[in-house]
């Protein structure tokens, strides 16, 4: 929770600027870099079976995964973190209608069934909200924060796109993995994003002649750092069977940590109505998570 939480809390330092036009290609370097370092330590030091035959049967999830990250770093710059992180971890509903439509589950609880209705509804009230809003509303509610930002259509567009493209790639895993060792699979996909982190950089330097600064590439290394330590952090949070009833549903509501850190650190303020949805909707975000164990 705290480090995926910290990732998204990060990402959205490092992101939300209109000056840097490929801040989320920078974000995808940082990303590659330290998820490439640490591939290379998992199978040097700890033997991690890894050849290219498992990257490229990895490779689709991989590019769902890479592409849907890419989109959300670059839609941290249309939209409140507090807003952004709930609509891209409805995915996870997502991923339950794909299951069940393409015979994956047998039957669906009614309460599941209720949870994805519910977190489906909250995405589509936020964005109905965020649609009639009027700008003195939204100047008056945004005066304090770090950042102001105006409605448009990539406001809400991106994070829907990063909830499609994560739950396709979820989904895509549950397939893939059948046949391949899990520890091996993650090698690849972080070798994968090294690959993409290398080609974001050589667009950006090379072909755009865009600059990197130090002290801006520090919140997107920390969010980097975070991402990777999460992800390795929920490797063994979920295989601690014993407890995972518990882990489950408290990994799938870090967005709750997300839209703490956006009020306390990034001064986001949202109105009444959207921290009622963004409450329910991470109500039904943790159901399906419990029922994931």
């Amino acid at each position: 929770m705290l480090c995926w939480s910290g990732s998204d809390l990060f990402s959205k330092i490092a992101c939300q600027g209109e000056r840097d036009k490929y801040s989320h290609l920078k974000m995808v370097t940082a990303v590659g870099i330290v998820m490439g370092l640490h591939a290379a330590y998992e199978v040097f030091f700890n033997g991690i079976e890894f050849n290219l035959e498992v990257v490229f049967q990895y490779m689709p999830v991989s590019i769902l995964y890479i592409a849907s990250m890419t989109l959300g770093y670059l839609g941290l710059r249309y939209i409140e973190l507090a807003i952004s992180s709930p609509i891209c971890n409805s995915s996870g509903a997502l991923v339950a209608i794909l299951c069940f439509a393409f015979g994956f589950t047998d039957e669906l609880k009614t309460i599941q069934i209720v949870a994805i209705a519910v977190v489906c509804l909250s995405v589509i009230a936020l964005g109905v909200v965020e649609v009639i809003e009027d700008e003195e509303s939204r100047q008056i509610r945004q005066a304090q924060a770090s950042r102001q930002y105006k409605k448009t259509f990539m406001a809400l567009a991106l994070p829907i796109a990063y909830a499609i493209l994560d739950a396709l790639g979820t989904f895509g895993d549950g397939i893939v993995l059948q046949k391949l060792d899990e520890d091996s699979a993650n090698a690849a996909y972080e070798f994968t994003f090294l690959i993409f982190g290398i080609v974001a950089f050589i667009y950006v330097k090379f072909v755009k002649h865009e600059s990197y600064l130090p002290r801006e590439e520090g919140p997107k290394f920390l969010g980097a750092i975070c991402e990777t330590a999460g992800q390795f952090a929920y490797i063994y949070a979920i295989s601690d069977t014993e407890h995972l009833a518990l882990s489950a549903p408290m990994i799938a509501s870090y967005c709750l940590i997300s839209v703490i850190w956006g009020h306390v650190f990034l001064k986001e303020k949202l109105s009444p109505g959207r921290y009622v949805i963004i409450f329910i909707a991470l109500i039904g975000i943790g159901i399906l998570g419990f029922y994931d164990a």
